[in-house]
């Protein structure tokens, strides 16, 4: 061990779980933590339902609800399952930012069946920032994830078997995530120690360069030759640091949460398809709140209508029928995803969504600016392309400035289509001028 290692504060490692019903299991997995690395500290946290007693127990489950539960906590053995997982939650959710903020977290690993899994990742993603490692091991990872991992960056890892005593698999399982728990604190500890604190973007003020811009930017992959130009652009431009967000539903929620919590200085909002999913009832939504974050935060902000004219869905046999029968156009962008031509009626209402939402929500108009490609809002409405449909994307484009007529939100049309490396260009050039009218009202983000 070197100088550096002896010098470095010790390794805290936080395991979850449900003692009343895992408890051999959650021992085993501590064990190997502890073997993978023997100077770390290992917070063992029973979120079980019935009172267990166990030396390796950190925090049983009374103390943990007496501590951070509600003042008028239930007696939990006379309420129903799922009214526990609900308390457990709350409980295990103070609990964990309580350490993160006395920074007794490096890691944070759990085990679990549906009903554990729901808990654990429920308490994660509520209490702990980007950045901090989350690892689960659940019986539910193979399967629709959403519900886990939302727009967090837990890591799940399917058990194979059910979690259930001791064989070679699942303690193989087992041993496999106890030695990822520790790689991934180890590397967490070893930034913090260099950054001189944690390096989580929505708390990272104190460490980021003083002038350094964090910009976020959405993307799909029919919007990805703008992105890159406006990346590329900005970078190097203005001393930057760009975040691009997969427009996949998770990734709208993202960037929402980064922006809420001050990780983002400027937006590029480029492609707003997950309003389209909404609307429509495609599966990558992002939910009914798309675009309040950044328009609350007042940060400097472009919105455009990339890949507005397109709703996504799984394999083509999971469309709706009621598309198939209406005669629309569907278009396999590859074997897991079906896309389908937003309507004139489903572009109004598209259209209607952003200019309510940057007229119920902007608080800094002059730093809005709303940019509409009308050559194309994605390759496939493109001149003789397949979803070519001027009328549609015109009442689109009318909708929203009807929307906007009457705030101070400049509204742009450009004849050229989003992919235009010129388009691009002077997106990322509108940002940074966003950027210099901020200066001048006295933000906080000058460079």
């Amino acid at each position: 061990m070197t100088s550096s290692d002896t010098a470095a504060p010790q390794l805290s490692i936080v395991v979850l779980g449900t003692c009343d019903t895992k408890l051999s299991e959650l021992l085993y997995l501590r064990s190997q933590i502890l073997s993978h690395a023997e100077d770390a500290s290992v917070t063992l946290i029973d979120v079980g339902k019935s009172l267990v007693s166990d030396p390796a127990i950190s925090i049983p489950q009374d103390e943990l609800v007496k501590r951070y539960g509600p003042s008028t906590a239930p007696d939990l053995s006379t309420i129903s399952r799922n009214q526990v997982g609900h308390t457990m939650t709350e409980c295990a959710t103070a609990c964990l930012q309580d350490l993160y903020s006395k920074s007794a977290i490096h890691g944070v690993t759990s085990i679990g069946g549906s009903g554990g899994t729901s808990l654990t990742s429920a308490a994660m993603r509520q209490a702990l920032p980007f950045l901090v490692p989350k690892l689960s091991v659940s019986t539910m990872a193979s399967g629709d994830t959403a519900p886990f991992v939302g727009e967090s960056d837990i890591t799940l890892m399917y058990s194979i078997v059910d979690i259930a005593g001791s064989n070679r698999i699942l303690n193989g399982v087992l041993d496999n995530a106890a030695g990822g728990i520790v790689g991934m604190a180890r590397a967490y500890q070893k930034r913090q120690l260099l950054q001189g604190s944690t390096d989580s973007p929505q708390v990272d003020n104190a460490t980021k360069e003083k002038k350094q811009q964090r910009i976020g930017i959405t993307m799909f992959g029919v919007t990805t030759p703008c992105v890159d130009t406006i990346r590329h652009h900005l970078t190097s431009t203005i001393p930057c640091e760009v975040y691009v967000f997969h427009a996949t539903g998770h990734g709208g929620r993202a960037m929402e949460r980064l922006i809420t919590s001050g990780g983002l200085d400027a937006v590029i909002d480029l492609t707003t398809t997950e309003i389209a999913d909404e609307i429509v009832g495609g599966v990558m939504s992002a939910g009914p709140h798309r675009l309040e974050a950044g328009l609350k935060a007042g940060i400097p902000q472009i919105i455009s209508v990339g890949a507005c004219d397109i709703v996504n869905f799984g394999p083509k046999s999971t469309v709706p029928q009621k598309f198939v029968d209406e005669r629309r156009k569907l278009y396999e962008h590859n074997s897991s995803v079906t896309l389908v031509r937003t309507s004139k009626d489903e572009s109004r209402r598209i259209g209607r969504f952003i200019g309510e939402k940057i007229t119920n929500f902007c608080k800094m108009p002059e730093l809005v600016n709303v940019v509409i490609p009308t050559g194309g809002i994605s390759p496939l409405s493109m001149s003789g392309e397949v979803y070519e449909d001027r009328e549609a994307d015109g009442v689109l484009f009318g909708t929203i400035e009807k929307g906007l007529h009457e705030t101070d939100v400049q509204v742009v049309r450009d004849e050229r289509n989003v992919n235009d490396k010129g388009f691009a260009v002077d997106v990322a050039k509108r940002l940074v001028r966003l950027l210099e009218v901020q200066d001048k009202l006295g933000g906080s983000n000058s460079y």
